[in-house]
């Protein structure tokens, strides 16, 4: 069997090009995006609890990363690093980058000044 090509599924109308087309992520793309999130949830594990109150998580989070903070099994904790995950895709990560971010441009200005 040969490969079978699907046809152009982008023929827009006028009515069409004013509205906003929706994008379709590949899998893979949702993968990585999983996992993005599983690693800003590590990141977030690593902070201390006055860090953590600085941020303003939603309370389900920051209930979820104090709980990995007291795992200390390989297995358990990654359970739970997947569950934090799947927390943070209810809510908008981009504040969380950005106080990590800040945070690390302050120790680095520490270790350079």
């Amino acid at each position: 069997m040969g490969l079978v090509r699907k046809k152009n599924q982008k023929k827009t109308t006028e009515a069409d090009q004013g509205c906003e087309q929706l994008v379709r992520l590949s899998r893979t793309q949702k993968k990585n995006a999983a996992l993005s999130l599983q690693e800003l949830g590590a990141r977030l594990v690593k902070l201390t609890d006055e860090q953590l109150d600085k941020i303003g998580l939603a309370e389900d989070i920051l209930k979820a990363v104090k709980a990995a903070k007291t795992i200390k099994k390989h297995c358990p904790l990654a359970r739970q690093m997947q569950y934090i995950g799947s927390l943070m895709r209810k809510y908008d990560p981009a504040p969380v980058r950005e106080f990590l971010e800040a945070l690390e441009r302050r120790k680095r200005r520490q270790a350079a000044g």
